[in-house]
């Protein structure tokens, strides 16, 4: 802790402010240089499970133009939705209404049968749309699940935009971190570790649908509401181990 007279601390806080500012700038740089992305047209037809029914990339859009999805990890075999995607998806549901006037769609898509999103879905009380990839290789083709024959196999697969060595596992150990959040979602280790966050971006012209971006690991810190407040409290993320829980377990 440091302490000092405010007229120190408005002389600090000047100094940042314009490094803040900086920083913004360079942000909206950055969402420049995203929209300036080339579109990659999807040809494949992808099927998906929705409340609705079967639905396919381009229903997704409901009539926008625009679409973005959150790779969420609720593989077949999980019992509950990853802790960390379940933090980020509790800043959803209030988005959506917002996004969806402004032409663009927003969902949720996981590995999992639609019953078991269902399922989670009401025990977290969400209400933004969430489909199912279960019947499609949507999931494969945007690098957020492995098959069990290629971690058994230990290949190498892509994930963030570089190559992923399914044979360097992370540690099996009991207490480890990742094996108490696997273990949280009802799954052991190998299981858990099939599936992995991010998020894609989707256009939709003339019939066709483009591929317009994508995110993975400290990517999706941007969406992730919670932290950008943590990231102005005055210990910051102040984290040590892995302490984040569903909202609904906080009290238990």
């Amino acid at each position: 802790m440091k302490t000092g007279t405010r007229e120190e601390w408005l002389a600090a806080r000047r100094e940042l402010l314009a490094a803040e500012k900086e920083h913004t700038r360079r942000g909206d740089e950055l969402a420049r240089q995203r929209q300036e992305l080339p579109w990659v047209r999807v040809d494949k037809e992808y099927t998906f499970d929705t409340d609705d029914g079967g639905a396919s990339l381009a229903d997704l859009f409901r009539g926008r133009s625009q679409l973005l999805v959150y790779h969420f990890m609720l593989g077949p075999d999980y019992k509950a939705g990853c802790p960390s995607c379940s933090s980020i998806a509790d800043g959803f549901s209030g988005s959506v209404v917002h996004l969806a006037n402004h032409d663009v769609m927003f969902t949720a898509v996981s590995h999992a049968p639609i019953a078991n999103i269902q399922a989670y879905k009401r025990r977290m009380g969400w209400s933004f749309p969430w489909a199912s990839s279960y019947n499609s290789d949507f999931n494969y083709d945007f690098a957020v699940s492995v098959t069990e024959e290629q971690q058994r196999e230990g290949a190498v697969v892509e994930y963030n935009f570089a190559p992923r060595d399914l044979g360097q596992r992370v540690s099996n150990s009991e207490d480890s971190i990742t094996a108490q959040v696997a273990r949280s979602t009802g799954t052991d280790l190998d299981t858990f570790l099939r599936e992995a966050p991010g998020m894609s971006a989707f256009a939709l012209e003339d019939g066709v649908v483009y591929h317009t971006y994508s995110a993975y690991a400290r990517g999706l810190d941007a969406l992730w509401g919670m932290y950008s407040w943590l990231d102005r409290a005055p210990k910051g993320r102040n984290e040590s181990g892995y302490w984040l829980r569903r909202h609904d377990e906080y009290d238990a």
